[in-house]
């Protein structure tokens, strides 16, 4: 033990003996094995290793973040150096951590006493002031340089801060107007959100550049009331078009008074179906808008003959004047508003009282200047009051012709349904005076006959809509003889014959052979039979263009309203099914067959529509395949159907049909002159 005692302590001192300037390494003692040759190998490796050019390039590449924090006694370097400076080149960022100088104090040359190069370890920490970790220096130019680098110029180097970078604010910059076009692109409802986000984008959602138009039918719903009376109020100077169609939100009296006071500059006008506007409210706006040039005012309770007095004085300017419905107004308001505004158009007063006035039909004679007359419902309105309004008051006749002498009506659109006190005589009238006209609805006026659309029909080659709905005295004479020869069937678009039943197979056959651009035919409760569906079907066959492309997508271009029609049958149904996915064979084609471009939308039996509404549904996606494939099976059930009722019932059925379809087409080649069914016989009489 005592031996041990006494190794350790000369271990103890010889380590905290100070080294001799005179060598490189303090003695050993005798009784610790020498280990100094293993020492200088390590230290002369260090130095090869430390000296070599290649020593950057083979290790991995310095992390960005320095693990070791600079700090005073925080770690220690070691520190080798050599008697003489050595040149080291490497690249510029190191593949180590840097270490501190590398200070090798050996004794070498004529100053050495054992004539040895030796080198001793010193361990050296780090201090703030001067030394910190050395950076390797790399000389331009060198041949040992691995790497190229530039230096920073001069009068960078002297930087130490990276410049910051100021805050570009985009929004902030861009022009007004260009924010404004921005906002432009949103929708009424995504605006009034975005008001939400800041005080800025709050004054440009309700900028009333934005807000000139204002069409509240479609978004009344989604936005509190509030939302919309505040939006009147900031852009109510603005606001040239306004449209509160069935909008609830401005029922109340207070905010309709925001839409007066705010409102000034309107020019379109649509207040329908805001029935508790108040009248005085409603005379206010009027006065303040003085460059109205449409204005509905549909369904309102307000309206009296005093509105159409004041909008007669301060609407100089008005085209279009809609007050259909209006319980409180009568023709002689109408008569003030037609008399005072010269650029009056448009007049629409349906179920309005007192069209049996002389006085009003007389200006409406004196202005001529209308272009659509809407009437409809007017049950007071005579042969009188319609003659005065297309001759006026004793015109000069024509000797020859039988026609008055008086200017041409300008009239492209008339609206006389359901006068039921027009008769023949009156709407007779209208024939050879109205040249441009487009529409007429002559529907619900039951005592018309054939004599009173003869003369229209030849006389206006224009007429594309026509529509003769519930006229029980019409025939299929006037279909094959007048409406299939008129001028105007090579552009007749729509025609509505339902509930004409007199109509049949002879008046519809012609029409819908020489009315090739006939876009819709409402035929429901007439004696059409499945002859009709299919020259209809080979009608638009004809008219549609050859498509050689398989991609190439049908269109609905004939819409057939064909319900309730007792001679429609399964077979003309299927007839148009067929012409609809039908792939036909053309010999001018190149590929030698053409697919279908249109195609017929039915309405009929409701058995049935079901069939056709999947039917059509295949067609319109391109795939004829599968609706050539539907329509073979429906017909197999349909058939198969009749035949298992071959016997009994069915057939009864069938045989009942028949002979009532045989006595119908025996009463249209007699001219409609139905006799006795039991008096009818189909055949001969072997007895008689």
């Amino acid at each position: 033990m005592r031996n041990v005692h006494d190794s350790k302590r000369r271990s103890r001192e010889s380590s905290e003996a100070p080294a001799s300037p005179d060598a490189g390494i303090a003695p050993t003692p005798p009784d610790v094995p020498f280990k100094g040759r293993n020492r200088q190998r390590i230290l002369r490796g260090i130095q090869r290793i430390s000296s070599s050019p290649s020593l950057p390039g083979l290790g991995r590449p310095r992390a960005i973040s320095n693990p070791y924090s600079i700090r005073r006694g925080s770690i220690s370097c070691v520190s080798l150096s050599t008697a003489g400076p050595s040149q080291t080149s490497s690249s510029a960022r190191s593949a180590t951590p840097q270490l501190s100088h590398l200070n090798l104090k050996g004794v070498a040359g004529p100053d050495s006493p054992t004539g040895k190069r030796e080198a001793t370890l010193e361990v050296t920490e780090l201090d703030d002031t001067e030394e910190c970790l050395a950076i390797r220096k790399i000389q331009h130019g060198s041949p040992n340089t691995s790497s190229a680098t530039s230096s920073l110029p001069s009068e960078l180097k002297g930087r130490t801060k990276p410049v910051e970078k100021k805050d570009f604010y985009f929004w902030d910059n861009m022009p007004h107007e260009v924010r404004i076009h921005i906002f432009s692109f949103f929708r009424p409802k995504e605006l009034v959100r975005l008001s939400r986000v800041s005080k800025s984008f709050y004054g440009f959602c309700f900028d009333g550049q934005l807000w000139t138009s204002i069409d509240a039918s479609e978004f009344y719903q989604d936005i509190p009331a509030a939302s919309l009376a505040r939006i009147i109020a900031a852009a109510g100077p603005f606001i040239k078009d306004l449209n509160l169609r069935g909008c609830v939100q401005v029922e109340h009296y207070k905010r309709t008074e925001i839409i007066v006071k705010s409102c000034k500059n309107l020019m379109n006008a649509t207040l329908e179906g805001c029935r508790n506007f108040q009248k005085n409210t409603l005379h206010s706006l009027l006065r303040s808008n003085e460059k109205l040039v449409n204005l509905n005012l549909t369904g309102l309770s307000a309206v009296t003959n005093t509105s159409c007095s004041i909008i007669a004085e301060s609407c100089p300017q008005l085209e279009s004047f809609n007050v259909s419905w209006c319980q409180k107004v009568d023709a002689r308001g109408i008569k003030t508003i037609i008399d005072a505004c010269a650029r009056l158009k448009d007049v629409r007063a349906g179920e309005v009282r007192g069209f049996d006035n002389v006085a009003t039909a007389e200006s409406i004679f004196h202005t001529n200047n209308l272009e659509r007359l809407v009437l409809s419902g007017c049950s007071e309105l005579n042969d009188e009051a319609l003659k005065i309004m297309m001759h006026g008051v004793d015109p000069e006749i024509d000797i020859l012709t039988g026609i008055p002498e008086v200017p041409p009506r300008r009239l492209r659109h008339l609206d006389l349904s359901r006068c039921i006190r027009l008769t023949s005589t009156g709407v007779k009238a209208i024939g050879h005076l109205v040249p441009e006209l487009e529409g007429l609805q002559l529907s619900g006026c039951k005592s018309l006959t054939d004599a009173a659309l003869e003369p229209i029909l030849a006389s206006t080659p224009r007429l594309t809509h026509l529509e003769l709905e519930d006229l029980e005295e019409i025939t299929n004479t006037l279909l094959s003889e007048h409406l299939a020869k008129a001028p105007c069937i090579s552009i007749l678009e729509h025609l509505a014959l339902s509930y004409c039943e007199n109509v049949g197979d002879l008046g519809m056959l012609p029409v819908m052979q020489k009315c090739v651009r006939l876009k819709s035919a409402e035929l429901d409760n007439t004696r059409i039979s499945d002859l009709v569906l299919a020259e209809a079907a080979s009608m638009v066959v004809k008219r549609s263009k050859p498509s050689p492309g398989a991609n190439t997508r049908p269109k609905v271009t004939l819409r057939l309203a064909v319900y309730d029609c007792q001679n429609v049958t399964w077979t003309g149904i299927r007839e148009v099914l067929f012409r609809n996915a039908q792939i036909r064979h053309v010999v001018g084609q190149p590929m030698g067959i053409t697919y279908p471009t249109e195609s017929i939308g039915l309405k009929c039996f409701y058995g049935f529509q079901m069939t056709v509404d999947e039917h059509q549904k295949r067609v319109l996606r391109g795939d004829l395949v599968s609706a050539g494939r539907l329509e073979r099976k429906w017909a197999d059930y349909m058939q198969a159907n009749e035949e298992a009722g071959a016997g009994g019932a069915g057939y009864r059925r069938r045989r009942r049909r028949a002979r009532h379809a045989q006595a119908l087409h025996a009463d249209e080649e007699d001219g409609g002159v139905v006799g006795r069914r039991r008096a009818r016989t189909l055949g001969s009489c072997s007895v008689m």
